[in-house]
């Protein structure tokens, strides 16, 4: 299965989160799309509430089906708890980190930097959304790409960076100082539920 790339606004009113993590799809209509609009049926089987919370998480991280269960079976084989082991895998993502250290305003925009060549890791430059920050890494912009627009409109809309990052503007730099706790990672998202979903 391929990522999705259809309209996001619809899939974070579907699911009553913002996946882009800016809270504009629900600022004007906080409920799922569709004729019915707020009127609809709310009521769900377990595995439905399962599905849907795969579904959040995937798309919240833009992965698509074959990587999202790839990374999940790779946190079954890491000691400690599961669901909290896949969380944290999913946040030491290339892309995940540049749009954490406020670099994109997205997670798509952080891919699509990473993508075009834009990111370094040690100073080394990565084009991998998908690659794996250990602690102590240094996650940078290229020499060249530093005057992008959109990296500077991204840090003058930042105002949050976690704890398990720092952050030097004027170099353009951020250390993954450690892995992050389940509660710095996203409160909307019931691991668990992905947990039994995949252990039907």
């Amino acid at each position: 299965m391929s990522r999705y790339t259809g309209p996001t606004w619809k899939k974070s009113r579907r699911y009553g989160i913002s996946l882009s993590g800016t809270g504009k799809e629900l600022e004007k209509r906080p409920y799922a799309p569709g004729q019915h609009g707020p009127n609809q049926r709310k009521k769900q089987s377990e595995y439905g509430l399962q599905q849907q919370e795969k579904q959040k998480l995937r798309f919240m991280y833009g992965l698509n089906e074959r990587q999202f269960r790839s990374l999940f079976d790779q946190a079954g084989k890491m000691k400690g708890v599961h669901g909290e082991n896949f969380m944290i895998l999913l946040e030491s993502r290339l892309d995940n980190l540049v749009y954490r250290l406020g670099l994109a305003r997205t997670r798509a925009q952080a891919r699509q930097l990473v993508n075009h060549g834009h990111i370094t890791v040690d100073g080394g430059r990565v084009d991998i959304p998908s690659y794996r920050v250990q602690p102590g890494q240094v996650i940078g912009v290229r020499e060249k790409s530093r005057n992008l627009n959109i990296v500077a409109e991204s840090l003058e809309a930042n105002v949050f960076v976690p704890e398990y990052l720092s952050f030097d503007e004027e170099k353009l730099e951020g250390t993954f100082n450690r892995y992050p706790e389940r509660s710095e990672l996203p409160s909307e998202i019931n691991e668990a539920l992905i947990v039994e979903f995949y252990s039907r």
